[in-house]
């Protein structure tokens, strides 16, 4: 079995609900997502490069430059002020690294044989999220 790395990321800000820290407070990471897809050699290939390339991309910049938010998170009236001056990207779960990699598993596993995906907040902190 072959794993091919494709590496992509996106800066974006978040906080994190009912958590006594810092990170209650609103702040931004640049988020560094590795892919590794597994598979075995077909006409000199796993997997086309250019095509994991896209997809990762694609993937990462749909949160570029946005807040994130967790779905109801933010009250109505909060939520509608800042929506009219800032990208806010919705998500269904609290957004941390481990939710990160579990959310780009399952989308990529939609279109790859996923063996793993790592989500980076920091450059030394990182969340791996592996289906076995």
């Amino acid at each position: 079995m072959y794993v091919l790395t494709c590496e992509s990321s996106f800066d974006a800000a978040h906080f994190l609900t009912n958590y006594k820290g810092k990170c209650h407070n609103i702040h931004g990471h640049r988020w560094r997502v590795v892919l590794n897809i597994k598979g075995e050699v077909n006409n000199g290939m796993v997997v086309d490069f250019n095509d994991i390339k896209k997809d990762l991309k694609e993937a990462c910049d749909y949160f570029d430059h946005t807040f994130i938010v967790e779905k109801d998170s933010l009250n109505k009236t909060a939520f509608d002020i800042l929506n009219k001056e800032f990208l806010i990207r919705v998500v269904e779960f609290r957004t941390t690294a481990e939710n990160f990699a579990k959310y780009f598993y399952d989308l990529l596993s939609k279109k790859y044989d996923v063996y793993e995906v790592l989500v980076y907040e920091t450059p030394n902190n990182c969340a791996r999220y592996i289906c076995e």
